[in-house]
């Protein structure tokens, strides 16, 4: 399981910043995960309370937005939800196309005061 040290390295970024910027409190820790990358969600979340242990951001919320895996067919052109509709064109039925969008994974936003 890659997301405890996926989570343990998010933590020491966001104490970082959170040093740099004198801040006393986080709120939440938004991530966003593409829906095929190679990090599941559900695993952060579990991960998440064994991170922040023992720091500023053991009372920190975390949340995880999915974002959508898209092609573009490299017959019709159009875009599409891979995942949803198998890898298949919705449109023209192709099979073959380019991923715009789906793999990342960013550290979105730090609400803090």
């Amino acid at each position: 399981m890659h997301e405890l040290g996926i989570m343990y390295h998010i933590v020491k970024q966001v104490l970082k910043i959170v040093e740099e910027n004198e801040l006393t409190k986080v709120e939440a820790i938004v991530l966003q995960v593409g829906e095929v990358s190679s990090v599941i969600p559900k695993y952060l979340y579990a991960c998440f309370p064994a991170a922040t242990d023992g720091t500023l951001l053991e009372n920190t919320k975390l949340e995880v937005e999915v974002l959508t895996a898209n092609g573009i067919c490299k017959s019709c052109g159009k875009v599409y939800a891979l995942k949803e509709h198998s890898r298949k064109c919705p449109y023209c039925g192709g099979t073959e196309y380019e991923m715009i969008s789906g793999s990342e994974f960013y550290l979105k936003e730090i609400r803090a005061c």
